[in-house]
């Protein structure tokens, strides 16, 4: 319907050939070509940013015009935008479609290529079943093993020193409140047993 109307309003322009000002165009509109008074000033105003209709300001007043000529010209620039598009399309398809039947080059369905085929997915698999044995025997591998023997020992000397803090605390506890060894030890859950780890 707007792009309707916006052909009738270009038709006042051709058929008279004549210069306008909104207040023209705002009574002749609705009169000769049946667009409300209402949409003038909106359809005039996409007519002017699309190019095909001019104005100028002289004065205080706008004036628009447009003539056959300028159409047909903005007509002939838009279908050569067009078909220069169209042509660079046509070459980048063109181009898509050769390095699509060269990258087919040695790739046809062979009895060769179907063997080689079926080969790499044996050897990915077998691949695959390799690397899950290797994680399997991880806990065999040397640097593992030595890790493992660094963060023990790591331990060993972190319980020894909290061994030694427990020794510590129950002779003070001994020495200031004269508290029984057997007595310290049922008070605080400390085992019989309880020593350093070789």
């Amino acid at each position: 319907i707007v792009e309707e109307k916006r052909t009738r309003m270009m038709e006042i322009f051709f058929e008279t050939k004549d210069v306008f000002q909104l207040k023209d165009m705002e009574k002749i509109a609705p009169k000769e070509k049946g667009i409300t008074a209402m949409s003038v000033k909106e359809i005039l105003q996409s007519l002017v940013d699309d190019g095909m209709v001019d104005t100028d300001r002289i004065g205080t007043s706008n004036y628009f015009w447009a003539f056959p000529s300028k159409a047909l010209h903005a007509r002939k620039r838009k279908l050569e935008a067009l078909e220069t598009q169209l042509a660079e399309s046509s070459q980048k398809k063109e181009r898509l479609q050769q390095s699509i039947e060269k990258s087919k080059i040695g790739r046809q369905e062979t009895a060769e290529r179907a063997a080689l085929t079926k080969e790499l997915a044996a050897l990915r698999q077998k691949k695959e079943h390799l690397t899950a044995e290797i994680e399997r025997y991880k806990e065999c591998d040397p640097d593992v093993v030595e890790e493992i023997r660094q963060a023990n020992k790591v331990a060993k000397e972190a319980a020894n020193r909290w061994t030694d803090n427990i020794f510590a605390i129950k002779s003070w506890a001994k020495r200031k409140f004269g508290f029984e060894e057997n007595r310290i030890d049922k008070s605080f859950g400390i085992p019989e047993d309880f020593d350093y780890i070789d």
